[in-house]
């Protein structure tokens, strides 16, 4: 790592260099020094958003929505892996809520009533689809559609959150992104805990109703973000900003710095089927399959979530260090290795074996939790790296809308795979045929791992330009703070690893108290963000 003499970059670096303080020995010393550097409320966000909205609110909602497609609306495994792709489409359009975030201030903020927006959505769509028992399908995809999208307005504000502060607190990057996974596999091991219970004693849409509560909390998390208010704000100019920030965000993805790691992502995802709607099906079906209970299955994803918080620890600790390439090399490969446990279930091998179908299934799901989450915080890493000034929000929210893209592909994929071999409600014998099409699919990326910058995690990716604009840049001054609203309009592309001239990170440096804060479950341990 390089020895910066800025004075707050010094700082971050004299917080971030101990490493061994900040790993599966002392994560409240890593909590503390990010609520000491960007204040507790950015905290308190990420937790609120990552922790409760979709670490908790995944978990009991994958589990509760499974039984709830399953049970009260009895449709097909296809057709529920086809309604999940659609209730995921509003990730898909992240760079919409993230051009009005980082554009349309409201009363002056530009985070906080985005925040609070996401809440209500969140909550009202929840009670209705729990207090209405006769929704048919599509009221009831509307409802969970919705929910979907108080839920990814919250996170693309968050994104933006940590897209800003990656780019003033290089250092802290992995840290952020350590901060977030690990938020979600507390929240999600908490949640996996309640859902089979929760599901067994109030129903699925009983359980789906308690959704609203960790919508409650991002509300709470919007009115409590420490944020400073803008100065007038002409409305009028709107339409101005919206084109230049497209216009910046065209010039960033014609940087090859940036569209290749993008192909490779998009590739690497879609290509990843997701066929957890048979395996659901199968799970819980008591004549072909182990027949788990609605506890059984809680319990399950729940004790599987800690490889998730195991993958985060082990990531945070030792393998944040290591080069993108290298990471995602091992990250394919062992994401196809440990998809053979679930042909070993499928088959019935684990039975030949002596070992019983829960504590098999239990010990499928740490592995391929914990493999996903040290093959997803490389990737989000990276995206973060690849953010310019002044449109973090808008271009991380495009970054990881093409992410969803690829996990909304890879579902159809999955669903059509599903229908297409004819695994259906009751019959499962082609299922050992799609887990084996779908691990071998994941292979196949590695043909483009070339595509992806072979430097270490705490490199700055986009060139020295791009990162700190030119004469052409609009800047937004309030108290102490000096930062970049709108990339120049010259920015061009140069080889990364560009030192950063002290001068140039002046816009984005602030007091540490001043600073202004902008900030699924599937098995894979893939989620969408």
């Amino acid at each position: 790592m390089e020895h910066r003499e800025d004075g707050p970059l010094q700082l971050q670096e004299t917080a971030a260099g101990d490493r061994g303080k900040c790993c599966v020995a002392s994560p409240c010393g890593w909590l503390g020094r990010l609520s000491h550097e960007l204040h507790w409320s950015f905290v308190l966000a990420v937790v609120a958003v990552y922790g409760a909205c979709q670490g908790v609110g995944n978990a009991i909602g994958g589990v509760a929505a499974g039984y709830y497609w399953k049970d009260v609306q009895r449709v097909q495994p296809s057709a529920a892996q086809f309604y999940q792709g659609v209730t995921d489409a509003p990730w898909i359009v992240k760079p919409i809520w993230g051009l009005l975030t980082d554009v349309v201030p409201v009363v002056g903020f530009r985070r906080r009533p985005y925040f609070v927006l996401a809440g209500v959505i969140g909550v009202s769509s929840m009670l209705m689809l729990s207090l209405n028992h006769e929704l048919g399908i599509m009221p009831a995809l509307l409802m969970l559609t919705a929910q979907s999208a108080g839920a990814a307005i919250a996170d693309v504000t968050v994104d933006a959150l940590v897209a800003q502060n990656s780019i003033t607190h290089p250092l802290l990057a992995a840290d952020m992104q350590s901060l977030c996974g690990f938020s979600s596999s507390v929240g999600a091991l908490l949640g996996f805990s309640l859902s089979g219970l929760l599901v067994h004693s109030m129903g699925s849409q009983g359980a789906l109703g308690l959704l609203s509560i960790p919508s409650a909390l991002v509300l709470l998390a919007g009115i409590l973000l420490k944020e400073n208010r803008g100065t007038e704000f002409d409305y009028m100019q709107v339409h101005k900003k919206f084109y230049k920030a497209i216009q910046s965000m065209g010039r960033t993805l014609k940087c090859p710095e940036v569209w290749r790691p993008c192909v490779y992502i998009f590739v690497s995802l879609n290509l990843s089927l997701d066929i957890q709607g048979g395996m659901f099906y199968w799970y819980t079906d008591p004549v072909v399959g182990p027949g788990f209970s609605e506890g059984y299955i809680g319990l399950i994803y729940s004790i599987g979530s800690v490889g998730s918080l195991i993958g985060v620890l082990l990531y945070q600790s030792t393998l944040k260090d290591y080069p993108f390439r290298s990471m995602l090399l091992w990250g394919q490969v062992l994401s196809s290795l440990a998809g053979m446990l679930d042909l070993v279930l499928v088959t019935r091998l684990n039975l030949k074996i002596g070992m019983a179908d829960y504590f098999f299934a239990v010990a499928d799901n740490a592995v391929s939790q914990m493999v996903g989450r040290l093959q997803w915080l490389p990737l989000l890493v990276l995206c973060s790296k690849l953010c310019p000034p002044g449109t973090e929000g808008t271009f991380y929210a495009l970054l990881m809308s093409l992410q969803n893209a690829g996990l909304l592909m890879s579902a159809w994929w999955g669903g059509l795979l599903l229908h297409m071999l004819n695994v259906t409600r009751m019959e499962f014998s082609n299922l050992w045929i799609v887990v084996l099409i779908r691990n071998i699919s994941r292979l196949v990326p590695l043909m483009l791992l070339f595509l992806v910058p072979d430097c270490d995690q705490n490199s700055t990716l986009l060139p020295a330009e791009m990162l700190h604009g030119n004469e052409s840049t609009e800047t937004m001054k309030k108290g102490s703070n000096e930062f970049s609203v709108l990339v120049g309009d010259n920015s061009g592309c140069i080889s990364p690893g560009v030192a950063v001239d002290s001068e140039q990170i002046k816009n984005f440096d602030a007091e540490t108290d001043d600073v202004e804060l902008i900030p699924l479950v599937n098995k894979s341990g893939l989620t969408v963000s």
